[in-house]
């Protein structure tokens, strides 16, 4: 019998584990302590997760980012790789355990030149060359068993990288909800001005054909020229164009609002056929600190969660260098006739120990290690690259923000400007001194006005919608 003694240099080559521990994501430069771009708007105070669409205020777009979050096919498909994450895991925990078959054989054999003595179903046959030969059936019932020591570490690396990859799963899915979340807001932002502007639109339109009925009744009058006519019906065309566009960025963004959903084209419309207002922002914005951002955003914990079970398998591609021990074990129970299997008289068991060294292969498990190493060294990029494009994200996201908040009040006081014009042509057209044409012209660039106030409206809360994304918010 062996001595305990001799059996620790093989218990602390199994307490080795090979390739490199993982220690985190090298530093992407330290994290400021403050947006750079931040604006007045923007306060310190850390956001809430999710929903943060609530505070826009408005209840369809409540309900709609309800359907989408419950039933887009985004959503669906992360979910769906987080399944096969979860399934890959415990299939690589089961490789792991020791693997055993049970089977039911039987074989018939005739093998000529054989003397198998006077068996009970041994056939002899002679042959026409005097030689003789024997058949022989077989039965067995048996089962065989198979496991692998993990001396090396391989199957723990596997193990570590398989968790490493569920984890990332799990904030893709979260990222899959940060994305959705933004993308059913804009939508529906856009949605809400270009019907706006589509209603402004057609008054417009409305009044410049006025204008051009009243032309021509002066031209009939001889009062204005054909020419002046003309530019009239010009204007009129181009109004009427001006609503193509629209119409079809409307009927765009309820199709991308029926699909984000999880339903075809159209089963919205009713629900959005009324024109609704631009939903607003709050007037301060809570936007944390980039630090809190990098821990918060979900895509980038899946870079780093990536980048863990890259690491992990460059010790799955180190521990196939070294020697490999494996035990294979088989019993069973049989004989030359049926009822054989049956009779623990004619029980076998084999055990087989066997030592495996692959010290010849002529580079080919280098190579796998410098593969390894290699996607180690891109997984680590790869995050390097979402830290820095997420505090872009957020600058970018800040900065615009800045410059929307400054055009929605330029804008709005162009339009108050048009409106105070507007009613100084009615009090002249009330005592004669202006003309109809001047009071439609007038009404129009009212409305001319209060469309670019809808338009930059629309792009302030957008550009709201972007902050939130960029912060990673939108999930649970």
């Amino acid at each position: 019998m062996r001595s305990p003694l001799s059996l620790l240099p093989l218990l602390a080559l199994a307490a080795c584990t090979a390739g490199p521990d993982y220690q985190g994501p090298a530093s992407a430069g330290a994290a400021p302590q403050r947006f750079a771009r931040a604006g007045e708007a923007a306060i310190p105070a850390a956001p809430a997760v999710a929903p943060w669409w609530t505070a826009l205020g408005d209840p369809l777009l409540d309900e709609l980012e309800r359907r989408a979050l419950a039933d887009s096919p985004s959503i669906a498909i992360a979910q769906a790789k987080l399944t096969q994450a979860r399934s890959a895991l415990r299939l690589d925990r089961a490789n792991g355990l020791p693997n055993a078959n049970a089977q039911l054989t039987y074989a018939h054999a005739r093998l000529p030149g054989i003397d198998l003595g006077s068996s009970g179903d041994g056939e002899e046959e002679g042959g026409g060359d005097g030689s003789s030969s024997e058949a022989l059936n077989f039965y067995n019932l048996g089962f065989d068993a198979s496991w692998e020591i993990d001396l090396f570490g391989g199957h723990r690396r596997t193990m570590e990288a398989s968790r490493a990859s569920l984890e990332a799963a799990q904030a893709s899915i979260a990222d899959a909800q940060v994305s959705l979340a933004a993308e059913v807001a804009g939508a529906y932002v856009h949605l809400r001005d270009r019907q706006q502007r589509l209603a402004l639109a057609e008054q417009s339109a409305a009044r410049q054909r006025e204008v051009l009925d009243l032309t021509r009744q002066r031209q009939t009058h001889g009062t204005v020229s054909a020419l002046e006519v003309e530019r009239q019906r010009s204007l009129a065309e181009q109004a009427d164009a001006a609503l193509l566009p629209l119409r079809a960025e409307r009927d765009a963004y309820l199709n991308a609002l029926a699909v984000l959903t999880g339903q075809a084209p159209g089963a919205v419309d009713a629900m959005l056929a009324g024109p609704g207002a631009i939903p607003l922002p709050p007037a301060t914005v809570a936007v944390g600190d980039p630090a809190a951002l990098l821990q918060r955003r979900p895509d980038i914990r899946a870079a780093e969660r990536q980048l863990a079970a890259a690491t992990a398998r460059i010790g799955v591609a180190e521990a196939a260098r070294f020697p490999r021990i494996s035990f294979m074990g088989l019993i069973g129970i049989g004989g030359t006739e049926p009822d054989a299997i049956f009779d623990p008289d004619n029980l076998a068991a084999i055990a087989m120990p066997r030592l495996s060294w692959n010290l010849l292969d002529f580079g080919r498990n280098a190579a796998r290690i410098g593969q390894a190493e290699g996607a180690r060294d891109e997984a680590e990029a790869r995050y390097r690259q979402a830290v820095l494009g997420a505090l872009r994200d957020a600058e970018d996201a800040l900065a615009r923000y800045g410059a929307s908040r400054q055009n929605v009040a330029s804008a709005t006081r162009a339009s108050h400007s048009a409106d105070r014009t507007l009613s100084l042509t009615r009090q002249r057209f009330g005592a004669g001194t202006a003309s109809r044409i001047d009071l439609l012209e007038a009404e129009r660039q009212a409305m001319g006005a209060q469309q670019t106030v809808a338009q930059a409206t629309a792009a302030l809360t957008a550009d709201y919608i972007a902050i939130q994304k960029a912060l990673g918010l939108g999930w649970n």
